[in-house]
């Protein structure tokens, strides 16, 4: 992990951690493996015998996941920071729609929370003025990161490829938030 100065007029950059990538790129390997030997034993090539729902099944979840493994790989030549935090302003891209997203306003924000989502905890920025970030997500993505009931963006971070634990990352965003606060008073 490569920070800058704890200062808060300085920017935290946060790197991608080369052994916890490469063990979530070796784990996706061997589900594609297994699944490679599913769609092999589905498609006849052991027994004779087509199954052909289980082969479609089977097939179109191996695509998917051989897409997200090339992705994956392709992204590793990527040596910008995945996270960055600075006093006006934070951005990341550990997350197709942090990624999207680009950079939000520390006076935007409404809340910073820690969420288990599936195998992952994310910490989760909530914005309002959600209108100010519309153009910046695809429709697909802004439905899913927009709360119609509080009009609020729900952006997310996940600290799976970075050198930290997410516990920590929510540490960092939670005190360049407040320290944002303070100094926006002060102006």
């Amino acid at each position: 992990m490569s920070t800058g100065a704890t200062k808060m007029d300085q920017e935290v950059n946060l790197y991608r951690n080369r052994s916890k990538t490469a063990k979530l790129l070796s784990l996706s390997g061997v589900i594609c493996i297994v699944l490679l030997l599913l769609f092999l034993y589905c498609i006849g090539i052991f027994d004779g015998e087509l199954k052909v729902k289980p082969a479609v099944f089977s097939g179109g979840i191996l695509l998917i996941m051989l897409g997200l493994l090339v992705n994956s790989l392709l992204s590793l030549r990527d040596k910008s920071a995945q996270i960055s935090l600075h006093k006006s302003h934070f951005s990341g891209k550990t997350t197709p729609m942090a990624k999207a997203f680009g950079a939000g306003n520390w006076d935007d924000v409404t809340a910073i929370n820690l969420q288990k989502v599936g195998g992952d905890t994310l910490v989760i920025v909530t914005l309002g003025n959600a209108s100010n970030y519309k153009d910046r997500l695809p429709a697909m993505l802004w439905k899913m990161a927009y709360d119609e009931a509080s009009q609020q963006l729900n952006i997310m971070y996940s600290a799976s490829v970075i050198a930290i634990e997410p516990s920590e990352l929510y540490e960092l965003f939670m005190t360049y938030w407040q320290n944002s606060k303070k100094g926006s008073m002060i102006s």
